[in-house]
């Protein structure tokens, strides 16, 4: 089922998304829904947080054919390695993009949806995914890491429009 998706400045969009305790078909449907979602919209990453359910659980899929889709629920960044800097959008900020700084690799511990836990390293796109994703289960979006005057100039956008981005 594909799923509203929150947009900015969405207050919604700044809750910290709990820990998954239960892993049964609630989180399997959800997962499912979550991978619709990001296919139909199109991106190549959604936070559940993004979709008003405030659970520690993205999707990812960044394979040129999109058929690689990938779950990290519960996820950590547990090294962080280099600087990089890339233009980033995001499915809750339609039609903006903005450089961003990131790690360049990070190692990221997480459960799939079985509960089991797994291990990721990422470099690249991968790593500037998971680390926008991660955001979002925090609160974060990508615009908080512009300067407030970047910042000011999207917000007058949203207002200007009357509607939200």
């Amino acid at each position: 089922m594909i799923l509203p998706i929150l947009h900015y400045p969405d207050k919604r969009l700044r809750t910290i998304a709990k820990e998954v305790k239960v892993f049964d078909e609630s989180i399997t449907t959800l997962v499912d829904d979550m991978l619709e979602t990001m296919y139909q919209a199109p991106g190549i990453g959604l936070a559940a947080t993004q979709i008003n359910h405030h659970q520690r659980i993205i999707v990812i899929d960044i394979s040129d054919e999109k058929n690689e889709p990938f779950c990290l629920i519960n996820p950590v960044i547990t090294e962080k390695l280099g600087k990089t800097e890339s233009d980033e959008g995001c499915l809750s900020v339609p039609d903006y993009y903005e450089s961003v700084k990131r790690y360049e690799s990070i190692n990221v511990s997480a459960m799939n949806q079985k509960g089991e836990p797994i291990e990721i390293n990422a470099s690249g796109l991968l790593s500037i995914c998971i680390q926008h994703e991660i955001d979002h289960l925090n609160g974060i979006l990508f615009v908080d890491h512009l300067s407030k005057l970047k910042q000011s100039r999207l917000m007058k956008k949203a207002r200007k429009s009357g509607k939200e981005l």
